[in-house]
């Protein structure tokens, strides 16, 4: 497919809300699969070191 100009190629022949739409949700759950577990590891590593300084203060 042949667009004549950048507006008809965000257009899509009429079908550029859904397509834009389906690439946006497609980006969104793999930056959700990226972030969540590095977060998690954050939060995790935190925690391990408070508890490290816990126990070394008893």
């Amino acid at each position: 497919m042949n667009f004549a100009s950048f507006g008809e190629f965000i257009a899509m022949g009429h079908h550029g809300p859904f397509v834009w739409s389906a690439y946006a949700i497609g980006l969104a759950v793999i930056a959700w699969n990226v972030a969540t577990p590095w977060l998690a590891r954050r939060r995790y590593l935190q925690q391990e070191a408070r508890r490290v300084r816990r126990e070394q203060q008893r």
